[in-house]
Protein backbone atom coordinates (compact mmCIF):
# COMPACT_ATOMS: atom_id res chain seq x y z
CA UNK A 1 0.00 0.00 0.00
CA UNK A 2 1.37 3.42 -1.00
CA UNK A 3 2.46 5.82 1.71
CA UNK A 4 2.51 9.61 1.57
CA UNK A 5 4.45 12.36 3.25
CA UNK A 6 2.40 14.38 5.75
CA UNK A 7 2.95 17.48 3.58
CA UNK A 8 0.79 15.82 0.91
CA UNK A 9 -2.23 15.38 3.20
CA UNK A 10 -3.34 19.07 3.39
CA UNK A 11 -2.88 19.31 7.14
CA UNK A 12 -2.67 22.46 9.25
CA UNK A 13 0.71 23.94 10.18
CA UNK A 14 0.05 23.09 13.86
CA UNK A 15 -0.52 19.38 13.18
CA UNK A 16 2.46 19.16 10.80
CA UNK A 17 4.68 20.71 13.49
CA UNK A 18 3.42 18.27 16.15
CA UNK A 19 3.95 15.33 13.79
CA UNK A 20 7.51 16.48 13.14
CA UNK A 21 8.16 16.76 16.90
CA UNK A 22 6.96 13.17 17.30
CA UNK A 23 9.52 12.07 14.71
CA UNK A 24 7.17 10.82 11.99
CA UNK A 25 8.76 11.37 8.58
CA UNK A 26 5.85 10.05 6.55
CA UNK A 27 2.35 8.71 7.06
CA UNK A 28 1.90 4.94 7.50
CA UNK A 29 -0.28 3.08 4.96
CA UNK A 30 -3.41 3.24 7.15
CA UNK A 31 -2.85 6.97 7.77
CA UNK A 32 -2.18 7.70 4.09
CA UNK A 33 -5.47 6.07 3.06
CA UNK A 34 -7.75 7.04 5.98
CA UNK A 35 -6.94 10.69 6.68
CA UNK A 36 -8.14 12.14 3.31
CA UNK A 37 -11.50 10.27 3.49
CA UNK A 38 -12.13 11.25 7.14
CA UNK A 39 -11.28 14.90 6.36
CA UNK A 40 -13.89 14.76 3.55
CA UNK A 41 -16.52 13.77 6.15
CA UNK A 42 -16.84 10.20 4.83
CA UNK A 43 -17.61 7.19 7.02
CA UNK A 44 -14.61 4.86 7.12
CA UNK A 45 -14.10 1.25 8.17
CA UNK A 46 -10.38 0.51 8.58
CA UNK A 47 -8.86 -2.91 9.05
CA UNK A 48 -5.57 -2.43 10.88
CA UNK A 49 -3.65 -4.07 13.70
CA UNK A 50 -2.43 -2.31 16.84
CA UNK A 51 0.89 -0.64 16.10
CA UNK A 52 0.18 0.36 12.49
CA UNK A 53 -0.43 4.01 13.33
CA UNK A 54 -4.22 3.82 13.43
CA UNK A 55 -4.54 6.22 16.40
CA UNK A 56 -3.05 9.05 14.34
CA UNK A 57 -5.11 7.85 11.34
CA UNK A 58 -8.30 8.95 13.12
CA UNK A 59 -6.69 11.34 15.63
CA UNK A 60 -5.21 13.78 13.11
CA UNK A 61 -8.46 14.41 11.17
CA UNK A 62 -10.42 14.49 14.44
CA UNK A 63 -8.28 17.36 15.74
CA UNK A 64 -8.35 19.15 12.39
CA UNK A 65 -12.17 19.12 12.38
CA UNK A 66 -12.71 20.30 15.97
CA UNK A 67 -14.04 23.83 16.39
CA UNK A 68 -11.96 25.14 19.31
CA UNK A 69 -14.40 28.01 19.94
CA UNK A 70 -17.20 25.54 20.65
CA UNK A 71 -16.87 23.89 24.10
CA UNK A 72 -19.35 21.06 23.36
CA UNK A 73 -18.25 17.44 22.86
CA UNK A 74 -17.62 17.13 19.12
CA UNK A 75 -15.75 13.84 18.85
CA UNK A 76 -16.19 10.60 20.82
CA UNK A 77 -13.64 7.75 20.71
CA UNK A 78 -14.83 4.45 22.21
CA UNK A 79 -12.10 1.98 23.32
CA UNK A 80 -12.37 -1.52 24.86
CA UNK A 81 -9.97 -0.96 27.79
CA UNK A 82 -8.81 1.82 30.09
CA UNK A 83 -5.19 1.18 28.99
CA UNK A 84 -6.07 1.84 25.35
CA UNK A 85 -8.18 4.90 26.28
CA UNK A 86 -5.20 6.40 28.16
CA UNK A 87 -2.84 5.56 25.30
CA UNK A 88 -5.14 7.18 22.71
CA UNK A 89 -5.63 10.27 24.89
CA UNK A 90 -1.87 10.67 25.32
CA UNK A 91 -1.25 10.46 21.56
CA UNK A 92 -4.04 12.95 20.77
CA UNK A 93 -2.61 15.37 23.34
CA UNK A 94 0.82 15.13 21.67
CA UNK A 95 -0.77 15.72 18.26
CA UNK A 96 -2.73 18.73 19.54
CA UNK A 97 0.11 20.45 21.39
CA UNK A 98 0.14 23.43 18.97
CA UNK A 99 -3.66 23.58 18.63
CA UNK A 100 -4.97 26.15 21.11
CA UNK A 101 -8.04 25.59 23.28
CA UNK A 102 -8.69 21.94 22.35
CA UNK A 103 -9.56 19.94 25.48
CA UNK A 104 -9.18 16.16 25.41
CA UNK A 105 -10.44 13.95 28.24
CA UNK A 106 -10.15 10.18 28.83
CA UNK A 107 -13.03 8.75 30.91
CA UNK A 108 -12.90 5.16 32.18
CA UNK A 109 -13.81 3.01 35.16
CA UNK A 110 -11.54 2.95 38.19
CA UNK A 111 -11.14 6.75 38.17
CA UNK A 112 -13.27 8.97 40.48
CA UNK A 113 -16.41 9.90 38.50
CA UNK A 114 -16.72 13.26 40.30
CA UNK A 115 -13.37 14.36 38.86
CA UNK A 116 -14.60 13.40 35.38
CA UNK A 117 -17.90 15.29 35.86
CA UNK A 118 -15.97 18.39 36.97
CA UNK A 119 -13.80 18.22 33.82
CA UNK A 120 -16.84 17.67 31.58
CA UNK A 121 -18.58 20.72 33.06
CA UNK A 122 -15.61 22.92 32.12
CA UNK A 123 -16.05 21.97 28.46
CA UNK A 124 -14.34 19.18 26.52
CA UNK A 125 -14.33 18.78 22.72
CA UNK A 126 -12.79 15.27 22.43
CA UNK A 127 -13.75 12.37 24.72
CA UNK A 128 -11.96 9.01 24.77
CA UNK A 129 -13.80 6.47 26.90
CA UNK A 130 -14.63 2.87 27.69
CA UNK A 131 -18.23 1.68 27.00
CA UNK A 132 -19.24 1.10 30.64
CA UNK A 133 -18.16 4.50 31.94
CA UNK A 134 -19.54 6.31 28.86
CA UNK A 135 -22.94 4.65 29.48
CA UNK A 136 -22.77 5.71 33.14
CA UNK A 137 -22.24 9.38 32.18
CA UNK A 138 -25.00 9.23 29.56
CA UNK A 139 -27.46 7.87 32.17
CA UNK A 140 -26.48 10.61 34.63
CA UNK A 141 -26.85 13.28 31.93
CA UNK A 142 -23.26 14.46 32.55
CA UNK A 143 -22.16 13.55 29.00
CA UNK A 144 -24.16 15.57 26.50
CA UNK A 145 -23.74 14.59 22.85
CA UNK A 146 -26.19 16.99 21.15
CA UNK A 147 -23.41 18.64 19.06
CA UNK A 148 -21.38 15.50 18.36
CA UNK A 149 -19.93 15.42 14.84
CA UNK A 150 -17.93 12.18 14.92
CA UNK A 151 -17.94 8.77 16.65
CA UNK A 152 -14.88 6.51 16.41
CA UNK A 153 -14.96 2.86 17.49
CA UNK A 154 -11.36 1.77 18.13
CA UNK A 155 -10.62 -1.99 18.18
CA UNK A 156 -14.30 -2.66 17.45
CA UNK A 157 -13.81 -6.44 17.15
CA UNK A 158 -12.22 -6.53 20.60
CA UNK A 159 -15.19 -4.64 22.08
CA UNK A 160 -17.65 -7.11 20.54
CA UNK A 161 -15.57 -10.05 21.84
CA UNK A 162 -15.74 -8.53 25.33
CA UNK A 163 -19.55 -8.36 25.18
CA UNK A 164 -19.96 -4.60 24.66
CA UNK A 165 -22.27 -4.83 21.63
CA UNK A 166 -25.40 -3.59 23.50
CA UNK A 167 -23.45 -0.71 25.07
CA UNK A 168 -22.00 0.33 21.70
CA UNK A 169 -25.42 0.27 20.06
CA UNK A 170 -26.93 2.35 22.89
CA UNK A 171 -24.12 4.90 22.57
CA UNK A 172 -24.61 5.13 18.78
CA UNK A 173 -28.39 5.34 19.16
CA UNK A 174 -27.95 8.08 21.77
CA UNK A 175 -26.25 10.34 19.21
CA UNK A 176 -28.97 12.36 17.47
CA UNK A 177 -28.61 14.17 14.14
CA UNK A 178 -26.01 13.79 11.42
CA UNK A 179 -22.71 12.27 12.49
CA UNK A 180 -19.62 10.75 10.91
CA UNK A 181 -18.90 7.18 12.06
CA UNK A 182 -15.37 5.76 11.91
CA UNK A 183 -14.71 2.11 12.76
CA UNK A 184 -11.29 0.49 13.21
CA UNK A 185 -10.92 -3.25 13.66
CA UNK A 186 -8.03 -5.74 13.41
CA UNK A 187 -10.35 -8.36 11.89
CA UNK A 188 -13.47 -8.11 9.77
CA UNK A 189 -15.96 -10.74 11.05
CA UNK A 190 -19.63 -10.69 10.08
CA UNK A 191 -20.59 -8.96 13.34
CA UNK A 192 -18.40 -5.95 12.42
CA UNK A 193 -19.85 -5.77 8.91
CA UNK A 194 -23.38 -5.88 10.39
CA UNK A 195 -22.50 -3.03 12.76
CA UNK A 196 -21.10 -1.04 9.84
CA UNK A 197 -24.19 -1.69 7.71
CA UNK A 198 -26.49 -0.52 10.51
CA UNK A 199 -24.66 2.63 11.61
CA UNK A 200 -22.51 3.77 8.66
CA UNK A 201 -23.41 5.27 5.28
CA UNK A 202 -21.45 4.23 2.16
CA UNK A 203 -18.38 3.55 4.30
CA UNK A 204 -15.00 3.54 2.59
CA UNK A 205 -13.29 0.23 3.44
CA UNK A 206 -9.53 0.45 3.93
CA UNK A 207 -7.38 -2.61 4.58
CA UNK A 208 -3.75 -2.77 5.59
CA UNK A 209 -2.28 -6.02 4.32
CA UNK A 210 -0.26 -7.85 6.97
CA UNK A 211 3.45 -8.04 6.13
CA UNK A 212 4.71 -11.61 6.23
CA UNK A 213 7.82 -12.14 8.27
CA UNK A 214 9.98 -14.90 6.86
CA UNK A 215 13.31 -14.57 8.65
CA UNK A 216 14.52 -18.05 9.60
CA UNK A 217 18.16 -16.89 9.59
CA UNK A 218 17.68 -13.96 11.96
CA UNK A 219 18.17 -14.20 15.71
CA UNK A 220 15.68 -11.75 17.28
CA UNK A 221 16.04 -10.51 20.84
CA UNK A 222 15.22 -7.51 23.03
CA UNK A 223 16.91 -5.93 26.04
CA UNK A 224 14.98 -4.04 28.73
CA UNK A 225 17.04 -0.94 29.55
CA UNK A 226 16.75 2.43 31.28
CA UNK A 227 16.65 5.34 28.85
CA UNK A 228 19.89 6.82 30.19
CA UNK A 229 21.70 3.48 29.65
CA UNK A 230 20.73 2.94 26.01
CA UNK A 231 24.00 4.27 24.58
CA UNK A 232 26.10 2.14 26.94
CA UNK A 233 24.12 -1.03 26.15
CA UNK A 234 24.32 -0.40 22.39
CA UNK A 235 28.09 0.12 22.67
CA UNK A 236 28.50 -3.13 24.61
CA UNK A 237 26.50 -5.08 22.03
CA UNK A 238 28.57 -3.63 19.18
CA UNK A 239 31.77 -4.51 21.07
CA UNK A 240 30.53 -8.02 21.86
CA UNK A 241 29.56 -9.03 18.35
CA UNK A 242 31.88 -6.70 16.40
CA UNK A 243 29.79 -6.76 13.18
CA UNK A 244 31.54 -5.71 9.96
CA UNK A 245 28.43 -3.78 8.89
CA UNK A 246 25.45 -2.91 11.09
CA UNK A 247 22.35 -0.71 10.90
CA UNK A 248 21.03 1.23 13.91
CA UNK A 249 17.46 2.53 13.62
CA UNK A 250 16.12 5.63 15.38
CA UNK A 251 12.62 7.11 15.17
CA UNK A 252 13.64 10.76 14.69
CA UNK A 253 16.17 12.78 12.71
CA UNK A 254 17.29 14.52 15.90
CA UNK A 255 18.03 11.17 17.57
CA UNK A 256 20.05 10.03 14.52
CA UNK A 257 22.25 13.16 14.66
CA UNK A 258 22.71 12.87 18.44
CA UNK A 259 23.56 9.16 18.38
CA UNK A 260 26.07 9.60 15.53
CA UNK A 261 27.97 12.21 17.59
CA UNK A 262 27.91 9.99 20.69
CA UNK A 263 29.15 6.89 18.84
CA UNK A 264 31.83 8.84 16.96
CA UNK A 265 32.99 10.21 20.31
CA UNK A 266 33.46 6.60 21.46
CA UNK A 267 35.67 5.86 18.47
CA UNK A 268 33.26 3.93 16.20
CA UNK A 269 33.30 4.33 12.41
CA UNK A 270 29.74 5.63 12.11
CA UNK A 271 27.61 8.00 10.06
CA UNK A 272 23.94 8.94 9.84
CA UNK A 273 21.19 8.97 7.23
CA UNK A 274 17.82 10.73 7.46
CA UNK A 275 15.24 12.63 5.41
CA UNK A 276 16.63 16.04 6.39
CA UNK A 277 19.82 15.43 4.40
CA UNK A 278 20.25 16.50 0.78
CA UNK A 279 20.67 13.79 -1.85
CA UNK A 280 24.43 14.34 -2.46
CA UNK A 281 25.02 13.99 1.32
CA UNK A 282 22.99 10.79 1.43
CA UNK A 283 24.86 9.37 -1.57
CA UNK A 284 28.22 10.09 0.08
CA UNK A 285 27.17 8.36 3.31
CA UNK A 286 25.80 5.31 1.44
CA UNK A 287 28.99 4.96 -0.61
CA UNK A 288 31.07 5.01 2.59
CA UNK A 289 28.80 2.34 4.10
CA UNK A 290 28.97 0.15 0.99
CA UNK A 291 32.76 0.27 0.80
CA UNK A 292 33.17 -0.34 4.55
CA UNK A 293 34.68 3.06 5.46
CA UNK A 294 31.63 3.43 7.69
CA UNK A 295 30.86 0.25 9.65
CA UNK A 296 27.75 1.47 11.53
CA UNK A 297 24.96 3.37 9.80
CA UNK A 298 22.42 5.16 12.03
CA UNK A 299 19.20 5.86 10.11
CA UNK A 300 15.51 6.66 10.21
CA UNK A 301 13.06 4.24 8.58
CA UNK A 302 12.33 6.40 5.56
CA UNK A 303 15.99 7.17 4.83
CA UNK A 304 16.93 3.48 5.05
CA UNK A 305 14.31 2.41 2.53
CA UNK A 306 16.69 2.32 -0.42
CA UNK A 307 19.42 0.32 1.36
CA UNK A 308 19.98 -2.99 -0.41
CA UNK A 309 23.19 -4.52 0.93
CA UNK A 310 23.58 -8.26 1.54
CA UNK A 311 26.46 -8.01 4.05
CA UNK A 312 24.65 -6.30 6.95
CA UNK A 313 25.28 -8.61 9.92
CA UNK A 314 23.23 -6.85 12.58
CA UNK A 315 20.25 -4.53 12.95
CA UNK A 316 19.77 -2.59 16.19
CA UNK A 317 16.43 -0.96 17.03
CA UNK A 318 17.78 1.83 19.22
CA UNK A 319 14.18 3.06 19.32
CA UNK A 320 11.24 0.65 19.17
CA UNK A 321 9.53 1.48 15.84
CA UNK A 322 6.35 3.57 15.88
CA UNK A 323 4.77 1.30 13.28
CA UNK A 324 4.92 -2.52 13.46
CA UNK A 325 5.40 -2.66 9.68
CA UNK A 326 8.68 -0.81 10.15
CA UNK A 327 9.95 -3.58 12.42
CA UNK A 328 9.47 -6.07 9.59
CA UNK A 329 11.28 -3.80 7.12
CA UNK A 330 14.10 -3.05 9.57
CA UNK A 331 15.11 -6.57 10.50
CA UNK A 332 14.73 -7.73 6.91
CA UNK A 333 17.94 -5.78 6.15
CA UNK A 334 20.03 -8.54 7.75
CA UNK A 335 20.17 -12.32 7.26
CA UNK A 336 20.10 -11.99 3.47
CA UNK A 337 21.33 -14.32 0.75
CA UNK A 338 21.37 -17.32 3.11
CA UNK A 339 23.56 -15.58 5.68
CA UNK A 340 22.81 -15.47 9.41
CA UNK A 341 21.76 -12.16 10.95
CA UNK A 342 20.90 -10.68 14.32
CA UNK A 343 18.22 -8.11 15.21
CA UNK A 344 18.34 -6.58 18.69
CA UNK A 345 15.80 -4.12 20.14
CA UNK A 346 16.37 -1.79 23.13
CA UNK A 347 13.15 -1.49 25.13
CA UNK A 348 12.39 1.24 27.69
CA UNK A 349 9.49 0.96 30.16
CA UNK A 350 6.06 0.63 28.58
CA UNK A 351 7.61 -0.06 25.16
CA UNK A 352 7.48 -3.72 26.19
CA UNK A 353 3.80 -3.63 25.14
CA UNK A 354 4.87 -2.62 21.63
CA UNK A 355 7.19 -5.63 21.53
CA UNK A 356 4.25 -7.87 22.47
CA UNK A 357 2.21 -6.27 19.66
CA UNK A 358 5.06 -6.95 17.22
CA UNK A 359 5.19 -10.61 18.31
CA UNK A 360 1.45 -10.95 17.88
CA UNK A 361 1.41 -9.20 14.50
CA UNK A 362 4.40 -11.02 13.01
CA UNK A 363 3.64 -14.35 14.72
CA UNK A 364 7.24 -14.67 15.89
CA UNK A 365 8.86 -14.95 19.32
CA UNK A 366 11.36 -12.25 20.24
CA UNK A 367 13.64 -13.59 22.96
CA UNK A 368 14.30 -11.49 26.06
CA UNK A 369 18.02 -11.25 26.83
CA UNK A 370 19.87 -9.97 29.86
CA UNK A 371 21.88 -6.78 29.38
CA UNK A 372 25.50 -7.93 29.04
CA UNK A 373 28.02 -7.11 31.75
CA UNK A 374 31.65 -6.21 31.01
CA UNK A 375 32.70 -9.84 31.66
CA UNK A 376 29.94 -11.07 29.30
CA UNK A 377 31.44 -8.86 26.59
CA UNK A 378 34.85 -10.50 27.04
CA UNK A 379 33.30 -13.99 27.01
CA UNK A 380 31.34 -13.36 23.81
CA UNK A 381 34.41 -11.83 22.16
CA UNK A 382 36.36 -14.96 23.02
CA UNK A 383 33.59 -17.24 21.67
CA UNK A 384 33.53 -15.28 18.41
CA UNK A 385 37.30 -15.55 18.21
CA UNK A 386 37.02 -19.33 18.64
CA UNK A 387 34.43 -19.43 15.83
CA UNK A 388 37.03 -17.74 13.61
CA UNK A 389 39.58 -20.34 14.72
CA UNK A 390 37.22 -23.19 13.72
CA UNK A 391 36.58 -21.53 10.32
CA UNK A 392 40.35 -21.27 9.81
CA UNK A 393 40.83 -24.95 10.74
CA UNK A 394 38.18 -25.95 8.21
CA UNK A 395 39.29 -23.76 5.33
CA UNK A 396 43.00 -22.89 5.53
CA UNK A 397 46.25 -24.75 4.76
CA UNK A 398 48.01 -24.75 8.15
CA UNK A 399 51.04 -26.96 7.39
CA UNK A 400 53.59 -24.23 8.03
CA UNK A 401 52.01 -23.34 11.39
CA UNK A 402 51.63 -26.99 12.45
CA UNK A 403 55.40 -27.44 12.11
CA UNK A 404 56.05 -24.42 14.36
CA UNK A 405 53.69 -25.81 17.03
CA UNK A 406 55.31 -29.26 16.81
CA UNK A 407 58.64 -27.68 17.87
CA UNK A 408 57.04 -26.25 21.03
CA UNK A 409 55.26 -29.60 21.57
CA UNK A 410 58.64 -31.29 21.87
CA UNK A 411 59.45 -29.10 24.88
CA UNK A 412 56.84 -30.85 27.03
CA UNK A 413 53.89 -28.46 26.44
CA UNK A 414 50.56 -29.95 25.45
CA UNK A 415 48.65 -28.72 22.38
CA UNK A 416 45.95 -27.45 24.78
CA UNK A 417 48.49 -25.34 26.70
CA UNK A 418 49.79 -23.82 23.46
CA UNK A 419 46.29 -23.04 22.15
CA UNK A 420 45.32 -21.38 25.45
CA UNK A 421 48.49 -19.25 25.44
CA UNK A 422 47.85 -18.11 21.85
CA UNK A 423 44.24 -17.23 22.67
CA UNK A 424 45.44 -15.18 25.68
CA UNK A 425 47.92 -13.33 23.47
CA UNK A 426 45.24 -12.59 20.88
CA UNK A 427 42.86 -11.25 23.57
CA UNK A 428 45.58 -9.10 25.15
CA UNK A 429 46.57 -7.80 21.74
CA UNK A 430 42.98 -6.66 21.12
CA UNK A 431 42.91 -4.80 24.45
CA UNK A 432 46.36 -3.28 23.78
CA UNK A 433 45.17 -2.01 20.40
CA UNK A 434 42.16 -0.34 22.04
CA UNK A 435 44.36 1.27 24.71
CA UNK A 436 46.88 2.41 22.08
CA UNK A 437 44.12 4.02 20.03
CA UNK A 438 42.84 5.95 23.06
CA UNK A 439 46.38 6.87 24.17
CA UNK A 440 47.05 8.30 20.71
CA UNK A 441 43.80 10.27 20.86
CA UNK A 442 44.53 12.00 24.19
CA UNK A 443 48.23 11.57 24.78
CA UNK A 444 49.50 11.72 28.36
CA UNK A 445 47.27 14.01 30.45
CA UNK A 446 48.89 13.08 33.75
CA UNK A 447 45.89 11.04 34.94
CA UNK A 448 45.66 7.73 36.77
CA UNK A 449 45.87 4.60 34.53
CA UNK A 450 42.66 4.17 32.49
CA UNK A 451 41.63 7.81 33.09
CA UNK A 452 41.93 11.11 31.22
CA UNK A 453 42.54 14.39 33.06
CA UNK A 454 40.41 17.27 31.79
CA UNK A 455 40.89 21.02 32.28
CA UNK A 456 37.85 23.21 33.11
CA UNK A 457 38.19 27.03 33.09
CA UNK A 458 36.32 27.74 36.36
CA UNK A 459 37.36 27.27 39.98
CA UNK A 460 37.11 28.54 43.56
CA UNK A 461 36.61 32.19 42.49
CA UNK A 462 33.33 31.05 40.87
CA UNK A 463 32.34 29.15 44.07
CA UNK A 464 32.79 25.80 42.36
CA UNK A 465 32.81 22.68 44.56
CA UNK A 466 33.55 19.02 43.63
CA UNK A 467 29.82 18.23 43.79
CA UNK A 468 29.12 20.86 41.11
CA UNK A 469 31.61 19.24 38.74
CA UNK A 470 30.33 15.69 39.39
CA UNK A 471 26.69 16.79 39.14
CA UNK A 472 27.20 18.64 35.85
CA UNK A 473 29.12 15.83 34.12
CA UNK A 474 26.87 13.03 35.44
CA UNK A 475 23.69 14.99 34.69
CA UNK A 476 24.61 15.95 31.13
CA UNK A 477 26.40 12.80 29.97
CA UNK A 478 24.72 10.02 31.97
CA UNK A 479 28.15 8.91 33.29
CA UNK A 480 27.73 7.47 36.80
CA UNK A 481 29.10 9.87 39.44
CA UNK A 482 31.17 7.14 41.11
CA UNK A 483 33.16 6.69 37.86
CA UNK A 484 34.42 10.27 37.96
CA UNK A 485 37.92 10.33 39.48
CA UNK A 486 40.17 12.87 41.18
CA UNK A 487 39.00 16.52 41.19
CA UNK A 488 41.50 19.34 41.88
CA UNK A 489 39.94 22.80 42.23
CA UNK A 490 42.17 25.90 42.00
CA UNK A 491 41.24 29.61 42.08
CA UNK A 492 40.40 30.00 38.39
CA UNK A 493 40.39 26.47 36.98
CA UNK A 494 39.72 22.84 37.83
CA UNK A 495 41.11 19.44 36.83
CA UNK A 496 38.82 16.40 36.74
CA UNK A 497 39.57 12.80 35.77
CA UNK A 498 37.08 10.70 33.79
CA UNK A 499 37.38 7.15 32.40
CA UNK A 500 39.39 7.10 29.16
CA UNK A 501 36.57 5.22 27.38
CA UNK A 502 34.13 8.08 28.13
CA UNK A 503 36.48 11.06 27.77
CA UNK A 504 35.66 11.95 24.16
CA UNK A 505 31.92 11.79 24.82
CA UNK A 506 32.27 13.96 27.96
CA UNK A 507 34.24 16.58 25.98
CA UNK A 508 31.71 16.50 23.13
CA UNK A 509 28.66 16.94 25.36
CA UNK A 510 30.17 19.40 27.84
CA UNK A 511 31.53 21.85 25.26
CA UNK A 512 29.37 24.99 25.12
CA UNK A 513 27.75 23.85 28.37
CA UNK A 514 27.43 25.55 31.75
CA UNK A 515 28.23 24.73 35.38
CA UNK A 516 26.32 26.74 38.02
CA UNK A 517 25.11 29.03 35.23
CA UNK A 518 28.63 29.84 34.00
CA UNK A 519 29.78 29.02 30.46
CA UNK A 520 32.71 26.64 30.50
CA UNK A 521 35.54 25.49 28.31
CA UNK A 522 36.67 21.88 28.78
CA UNK A 523 39.70 20.25 27.12
CA UNK A 524 42.30 17.52 27.74
CA UNK A 525 44.84 18.66 30.33
CA UNK A 526 48.59 18.90 29.79
CA UNK A 527 50.73 16.40 31.77
CA UNK A 528 51.31 17.26 35.42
Amino acid sequence: MKTRKFEELNLSTEIKKAVEDMGFEEATPIQSQSIPYILQGRDVIGQAQTGTGKTAAFGIPTLEMVDSKNKDVQSLVVCPTRELAIQVAEELKRLSRYKNRINILPIYGGQPIKRQIKALNKGVQVIIGTPGRLMDHMRRGTLRLHNLKMVILDEADEMLNMGFRDDIEKILQGVKGKRQTILFSATMPKSILNLSKKYQKNAEIIKVVRQKLTVPNIEQAYFEVKRRNKLEVLSRLIDMYNPKLSLVFCNTRRQVDELVIQLQARGYFVDGLHGGMKQPQRDRVMNKFKNGTVEILVATDVAARGIDIDDIEMVFNYDVPQDIEYYVHRIGRTGRAGRKGRAFTLVVGKEIYKVKDIEKYTKTKIQRKKVPSASDVEEIKMNLMLEDVIDTLDQENLTRYVKAIEKINEEDYTSLDIAAALLKLMSEDDLAQEDKSLEKQFGNTGAEPGMVRLFVNIGKKQNIRPGDIVGAIAGETGLAGNLIGLIDIYDRYTFVEVPRDNAQEVLQIMKNNTIKGKNINMEPANPK
